[in-house]
């Protein structure tokens, strides 16, 4: 790739594949990783797997694909104003929720709490787990076969125990080492996502009001704004004028920060970038509207009335599942039953892991509801 600053990662410079392969043709080594991502069958069942609602109700939420996608359209816009890989910065945001659970964080937590007495459940441990081992595609490996590069993006968070079991793709993390600053971005571009169409999605199904969020300065300012230029703008315009002014503000400062920051460190290799402080961030201002922004929809909508009957019933279902299969692996499908010989606890967290709301939800009702016999 043309143009790419010195602490970029260039493809010509990855550290390669697990299995060598022939380099490929008329495309980069992280294109290559995108692509493969893309035809992935994790990749599509992120179509059917929420953020905060279940995918039943309704048709307009975000889906961890669309979430994705988004991710992958903010995060390649300000590497390409800050010179860095775009190709990686993809790869890394398109496949960082492969390894969600159904039912967003409630599945998570439920899912964690069942494997806790056997290492326990990580959803970015899992997304590597998914492209390392759990895809079966390709007829000479298990997995996508990625790129490091890809890989160690993908793992955003891990305890050094855990890192430790991973090669070289956990080192970072034993020796104290910095991502690389297309990994940080792809971790900030989600963050900005995800904030704000978790407001749009809010507002839609009428957990949140406009009332409410006009207490949120950042929301506020972008709000009033739009209502100074266009005041008998519609409601529903309203919203998505200001959430993508919101947007557009938060990736403009951090494209600013990152500069700032960069300048300020003056790194000339990826070495460099290793050994400093994170250098994609937000300005101090923005990082603390950020955090009032988060804390309102932690209280306001992930804790929402609704939205906790919900995920009460999303444990139940992940807890229900867990222990059936765990208690009974020959309840497993054909193909995870061979597996659960060498770890029956972790060939079930695979599964259920995998399942899409639906499935999940289906699944249980095989299970358990009496008239499915």
């Amino acid at each position: 790739m043309a143009n790419l600053a010195p602490y970029a990662i260039d493809s010509h410079n990855s550290r390669g594949r697990r299995y060598r392969e022939a380099p490929p043709v008329g495309r980069s080594e992280f294109q290559r990783d995108r692509d493969r991502i893309i035809h992935s069958t994790a990749f599509r069942r992120l179509e059917y797997k929420t953020q905060v609602f279940v995918n039943h109700e309704g048709d307009l939420f975000r889906t961890r694909l669309t979430h994705s996608l988004e991710v992958a359209q903010i995060a390649r816009s300000i590497a390409r104003s800050l010179a860095l890989n775009e190709d990686l910065v993809e790869a890394i945001a398109l496949a960082h929720d492969l390894g969600h659970t159904p039912f967003g964080h409630a599945g998570q937590d439920a899912l964690h709490h069942c494997m806790k007495p056997y290492g326990g459940f990580e959803h970015n441990l899992q997304s590597l787990r998914v492209v390392d081992l759990l895809e079966q595609r390709y007829a000479a490996f298990d997995g996508l076969n990625l790129s490091f590069e890809t890989r160690e993006g993908i793992l955003k968070h891990c305890s050094v125990k855990n890192a430790r079991l991973l090669g070289d793709v956990g080192e970072r993390f034993v020796k104290r080492r910095r991502a690389s600053l297309e990994a940080q971005l792809a971790n900030l571009a989600d963050e900005i996502a995800y904030n704000n169409h978790d407001v749009d999605d809010g507002l839609r199904s009428g957990l949140l009001s406009m009332e409410q969020l006009g207490q949120v300065g950042i929301f506020a300012d972008h709000m009033k704004q739009v209502l100074r230029e266009y005041p008998k703008i519609e409601n529903r315009r309203l919203v998505h004028e200001t959430v993508r002014r919101m947007i557009s503000t938060l990736v403009v400062d951090l494209t600013r920060q990152t500069s700032k920051n960069i300048k300020a460190h003056d790194p000339q290799s990826i070495t460099a970038i290793h050994s400093a402080p994170a250098l994609v961030a937000f300005s101090p201002d923005m990082n603390r509207q950020q955090q009032l922004l988060k804390q309102f929809l932690r209280i306001n909508l992930y804790q929402h009335h609704q939205v906790a009957r919900m995920t009460n019933k999303a444990r139940r279902i992940v807890t229900d599942l867990f222990d059936a299969f765990a208690a009974e692996p020959r309840l497993l499908p054909p193909q995870y039953r061979d597996l659960a010989q060498a770890s029956a606890t972790r060939t079930v967290a695979d599964y259920i892991a995998g399942m899409t709301d639906r499935y999940a939800i289906r699944e249980h009702k095989r299970l358990f509801a009496v008239d499915e016999i």
